[in-house]
């Protein structure tokens, strides 16, 4: 056919766009886009069922606060921030509790405490307490069973708390029992008596078997046989530490004794006599 009825040449090839001369207008086509984003796209697969299908921006609906409806969400967020501002005000009453004597302690310590106690209660403290600021000895003398005139006589006093020293210092691993025994144990016992040496209940009574057990053990390391000690008594000497040379701080140091009463050695005081209670209860004495 020629190309005047409209024939094509063996070399023209169809143009693409077969009845338009030009294309077509912008505002057409945005139309066009617009109402395929408001409906379904024609070569859009349906989403298998089970699944979700995605939104405009592609990302497929989740779980968590974002899948709840608004007021859902609001209560969420108020549930959250009432718990974090419970924990944040826990925080800060145990902080107020285990810190040093502060202004807020001093005017809102009875707040402190009614949230503390007994449920939260601490038994340790933010800062290191003060050092020790006393050098305490123990010291012990015994009157023994004597074959002469007497018939008993008493020793010289017996510084135990220097014996510890001694098994302490140079020793890369000092024995617990050098280190902490006496020491609590004299603790133990001026915690749990008044100024008169009375005890204050049954952990009174118990501290005073405690120190006694212990210092039978210790005469028995200075040779005194236990069978042949009749009473012992036990004092205390206190020296005050006193102020660096920097300081204007007046310390008196004088050495300060603390006397108690003589006491009668009983079988259950002697080394390896006590029995397994009581062995017991001077182990809970110790902690």
């Amino acid at each position: 056919m020629d190309a005047d009825h409209g024939g094509r040449t063996g070399n023209e090839k169809k143009s693409p766009w077969p009845d338009v001369t030009s294309r077509p207008p912008a505002d057409q086509e945005m139309g066009r886009g617009a109402g395929q984003d408001a409906g379904t796209a024609p070569d859009a697969e349906a989403a298998p069922a089970g699944t979700s299908a995605p939104v405009a921006d592609g990302r497929r609906q989740g779980g968590g606060m974002a899948a709840l409806s608004l007021p859902y969400q609001i209560a969420a967020a108020l549930a959250l921030s009432g718990l974090g501002l419970l924990a944040c005000a826990h925080i800060a009453m145990i902080f107020l509790y285990v810190a040093p004597s502060n202004t807020l302690t001093k005017q809102h310590g009875e707040v402190v405490d009614d949230w503390v106690f007994p449920e939260f209660e601490q038994n340790w403290k933010l800062f290191a307490p003060n050092p020790l600021q006393q050098n305490i000895s123990v010291h012990v003398r015994a009157e023994v069973a004597d074959n002469g005139a007497d018939g008993s006589k008493v020793t010289r006093w017996i510084n135990l708390s220097r014996d510890d020293g001694e098994a302490i210092r140079g020793n890369l691993l000092p024995s617990h029992v050098d280190q902490n025994e006496l020491r609590r144990a004299w603790d133990f016992y001026t915690g749990s008596h008044d100024g008169e040496n009375r005890p204050s209940g049954l952990r009174g009574e118990l501290s005073e078997r405690y120190i006694r057990r212990i210092v039978m053990v210790r005469l028995a390391e200075h040779g005194y046989d236990g069978g042949t000690v009749e009473r012992i008594q036990v004092r205390s000497a206190v020296r005050s530490v006193g102020a660096p040379a920097w300081s204007d701080e007046k310390i008196n140091t004088e050495l300060e004794y603390r006397e108690l009463p003589w006491w009668t050695v009983t079988p259950s005081d002697r080394p390896g006599t006590a029995t397994t209670d009581q062995a017991a209860q001077a182990g809970t004495a110790e902690r």
